[in-house]
């Protein structure tokens, strides 16, 4: 396996198809593709990552040198408790392709947001620093890239093809946020959360204004994505944890269950609001 592509943290990716397209190549203008080499970003959020964060940072960074593309690294600092501010800081001296966001507190929408607003790049990765995966990265960006590619590609740890080998309460949570989206809100894909891959231009409005953060960021945008018709498509993934998960299970059951219930007022009082002002 190339240098940068040995999956780290908690997933393998596992493909579930491939497209014959030109890797990171051919931008589409006005329905014409033009030959040339796509910027790429990736988004990494940290928050007390003091540990991993460089070591995270240099396989990405080697991976994507080899492959011979522009691209550029965007790591959002918020809230950390430890040394990641300093070493985030090390790291953007030492590599050219790097940048340092910070924020003032804890929140990981939060820096998902304003990594994806801050990136320069045509498409946008997201990766985590314990959850990356360079191979899954090729298949979903030659998958947005490809003509009439979708906007939005996500790593599916329950779809078709996927294996998920965390502990059954993690996978439980997961299965059911899984069906509450599906069924509250119809929801298109099998996941929300985790490595996903995202066409800039058409989203970026709509992560402006995306108002929720911590756990419901992705989930929001990916929403907001499907119902103003713009395409999304997920490539199953295997999913290997290899440190125990950082946040209680018991805490974040209910704060995903009350934010997932203000997401559904919301979107049904924009709807509502919409629907009114075309009445009129």
């Amino acid at each position: 396996m190339a240098p940068g592509n040995r999956p780290v943290g908690h997933t393998r990716a596992a493909c579930s198809f491939t497209l014959s397209v030109p890797r990171w190549g051919a931008t589409r203008r006005a329905g014409r593709r033009r030959e040339g080499p796509t910027l790429l970003s990736v988004v990494m959020p940290a928050h007390d990552e003091e540990a991993y964060l460089a070591p995270a940072v240099h396989q990405v960074v080697t991976g994507l040198r080899s492959r011979g593309r522009p691209f550029e690294i965007v790591i959002v600092e918020n809230g950390s408790t430890d040394a990641t501010a300093k070493v985030a800081r090390e790291l953007a001296a030492e590599i050219p392709e790097l940048r340092v966001l910070t924020l003032d507190r804890a929140d990981y929408g939060g820096a998902l947001r304003e990594g994806f607003l801050a990136a320069r790049g045509e498409m946008v990765g997201i990766f985590d620093v314990d959850y990356y995966d360079l191979d899954f990265l090729d298949r979903a960006v030659d998958v947005v890239a490809a003509p009439a590619g979708p906007a939005i590609v996500v790593a599916s740890k329950r779809g078709e093809g996927a294996v998920d080998t965390r502990a059954w309460s993690r996978r439980l949570v997961t299965s059911v946020f899984a069906a509450v989206l599906r069924l509250g809100f119809g929801l298109q894909v099998s996941d929300t959360h985790g490595m996903k891959v995202l066409r800039r231009e058409p989203l970026v409005e709509l992560a402006r204004i995306s108002r929720f953060g911590t756990d419901l960021f992705d989930t929001e945008l990916i929403l907001r994505a499907q119902r103003a018709g713009l395409a999304a498509r997920e490539i199953a993934v295997t999913v290997e944890e290899t440190r125990p998960s950082r946040t209680s299970i018991v805490r974040r059951i209910p704060r995903s269950v009350g934010g997932l219930l203000r997401l559904r007022l919301a979107l049904w009082r924009e709807g509502a609001t919409a629907s009114r002002r075309g009445e009129g």
